[in-house]
């Protein structure tokens, strides 16, 4: 039986499951529903039994509108026509029909028959009492108004949103084509710049090393300058390193692992030279203490490991700082620190006022310039100025995620679905998934093409299409209407008096004259009265007509008869004809 219970449950929510604020919103609708027939057909004057019948069935219905659109439709619209609780419910399953039905054709179909079986039932119901012609005006305006309005609203609603989706997901394609193109010029041009300084900076290096070595074993050299030319052969060493560092940074977007392509070091060179990234920073640091500089290194929080791309701007906002603290505050004391926050690291050098006058120093004016567009391309910043104390203090931030955006979490908004298909009233703000990293959807794009694809593509047709039906269908309602109206004034006048001028009318009184006071009856106020009294007189002729006046109850109608024999009005009778 559990079972059971939960596979009639999962048929009745679909393939999607509700969530907790729809299946709330479908019982209180429910219940307005089934309240309000109740409450109709006690003004019809039903009995209990009735009244809560058809609330329940209408309660039932309408949380079988979703799944069933169609046959809730039918069925509604054959119930209306002769129970008027099934009214609210008719305009409710018109508006779940028009969006959800399938293919146009079904679509009309379904509301075709709902149509006819509304006004087939409700004329036979009402027969003779009223006309069929006007049973038919009646129950076409009133199905059009309350039924297929609201369903061609809501398939226009639908499709404009199926069609915002379309827009949404191609522009986002579209992006991503862009940003995939411009990947590729980027990395054909990094490549491009790698080869052109491997080829030529690495051939220079290439000899001046060769040279510095061969000058250094050299017998005709004092100590002193052997210690010089060794620094320099060291040097050029380690630019070559360095360089092909770069040039894999600029191929493949990561630090090359020298220690494992290398070939083996010659006697006396370091065979692990420092990488150029946040594990290089400390040999920065040692260099400068053997320069003769006062240097403090400090790191705080937990290392986490960084792209290689921010990783190597780490590096070079720390080289350029030192850089600079040499030139223009020699002798000043240094604090390098690095923190790692919880989303980003922190690069920060300090010194202190120069004690002593730099003199003339030589710069070019690039370094910082170039150090804020390294961050900027990694998604970081740099900070540099003066310090209260009269120093100088560079300070870089610098994310963590690949290629300087922030590792993607479970909560991204692009989670969210764009439309929830089953939601009736409300339409939810849209968002489509562009996968991890991918780009943010231009939402001035998207306006901008719906706006201007009115007349292009088959959903932009159908949004006009339908657009155009409702229109259509409105001026014509409006049309139907105004005729109606004019019928019903019209009728009203030929089938009903006053009470007064039945009052003012004597027995006795010509035949002839009793007509021209009174309306010839030709109206389907009239309907059905014929023969619902007392019993007529004996040969007469009688004109029954409806009173201006409401009967005691809903079920009741005040009628006059006038029966006329002989060219005379041989009687005149008031009473009450039940509906």
């Amino acid at each position: 039986m559990p079972s059971k219970i939960r596979a009639g449950r999962q048929w009745l929510t679909g393939p999607d499951p509700w969530s907790g604020r729809r299946i709330a919103g479908e019982a209180v609708l429910a219940a307005v529903l089934a309240l309000l027939a109740a409450g109709a057909q006690e003004v019809m004057g039903s009995t209990g039994l009735v009244q809560f019948a058809t609330a329940l069935a209408v309660a039932v219905l309408s949380l079988l509108r979703r799944r069933l659109p169609a046959s809730v439709l039918v069925i509604s619209g054959g119930a209306a026509g002769v129970l008027a609780g099934f009214g609210p419910l008719l305009m409710v399953s018109g508006w779940s029909a028009g969006r959800r039905i399938p293919g146009a054709g079904r679509a009309l179909a379904a509301f075709t028959t709902s149509y006819v079986l509304s006004v087939s039932i409700g004329v036979t119901a009402e027969w003779p009492r009223y006309t069929p012609l006007a049973l038919i005006l009646f129950s076409t305006l009133y199905f059009l108004a309350t039924t297929v309005v609201p369903g061609l609203a809501s398939r226009y609603w639908a499709q404009r949103r199926t069609l915002l989706h379309a827009l949404q997901t191609h522009n986002a394609q579209l992006l991503r084509e862009r940003a995939m193109v411009a990947g590729q010029a980027r990395l054909r041009e990094r490549q491009r710049i790698a080869q052109d300084m491997h080829d030529s900076l690495g051939h220079q290096l290439a000899l001046i090393s060769v040279h510095t070595g061969a000058l250094e074993v050299d017998p005709a050299l004092t100590d002193r300058q052997s210690e010089g030319v060794g620094v320099l052969r060291n040097a050029s060493v380690a630019a070559m390193h360095e360089l092909r560092e770069v040039v894999g940074i600029l191929r493949d977007g990561v630090e090359r692992d020298d220690a494992a392509t290398a070939p083996a070091a010659p006697p006396g060179e370091d065979p692990h030279p420092a990488a150029r990234g946040v594990a290089g920073i400390e040999g920065l640091v040692e260099a400068a203490r053997a320069a003769g500089n006062e240097v403090e290194l400090r790191c705080t929080g937990g290392r986490r490991p960084l792209a290689a791309a921010a990783g190597h701007a780490a590096y070079r906002i720390v080289q350029e700082a030192l850089t600079n603290a040499y030139k223009h505050a020699p002798g000043a004391a240094i604090t390098v620190e690095l923190r790692y926050e919880p989303d980003s690291l922190i690069v920060e050098i300090a010194n202190g006022p120069a004690p002593a006058d730099p003199g003339d120093v030589v710069s070019g004016g690039q370094g910082l310039t170039g150090l804020r567009e390294r961050a900027r391309l990694v998604g970081g910043m740099v900070h540099a100025g003066r310090t209260d104390g009269g120093g100088f203090r560079v300070a870089g931030v610098l994310p963590y995620g690949a290629d300087g955006l922030p590792p993607a979490t479970g909560s991204a908004p692009f989670g969210a679905p764009l439309v929830d298909v089953e939601d009736d009233f409300r339409q939810q703000s849209p968002s489509v998934p562009v996968g991890d990293g991918g780009p943010v959807v231009d939402w001035t794009v998207v306006q901008r093409e719906l706006a201007m694809s009115g007349g292009r593509g088959g959903r932009a047709g159908g949004v006009v299409l339908g657009c155009g039906i409702a229109v259509v269908a409105a001026v014509l309602l409006v049309i139907v209407g105004g005729l109606g109206l004019f019928f019903l004034i019209g009728s009203v006048d030929k089938g009903m008096i006053e009470p007064s001028v039945y009052e003012a009318v004597k027995v006795g009184t010509s035949e002839t004259e009793v007509r021209d006071r009174l309306p010839d009856g030709d109206s389907f106020m009239t309907s059905g009265l014929d023969g619902t009294g007392p019993e007529e007189p004996e040969g007469s002729d009688c004109l029954v007509l409806a009173s201006s006046e409401f009967g005691d109850s809903m079920t009741q109608e005040p009628v006059f008869r006038f029966c006329f024999r002989d060219g005379k009005l041989i009687e005149k009778k008031s009473y009450d004809v039940e509906q």
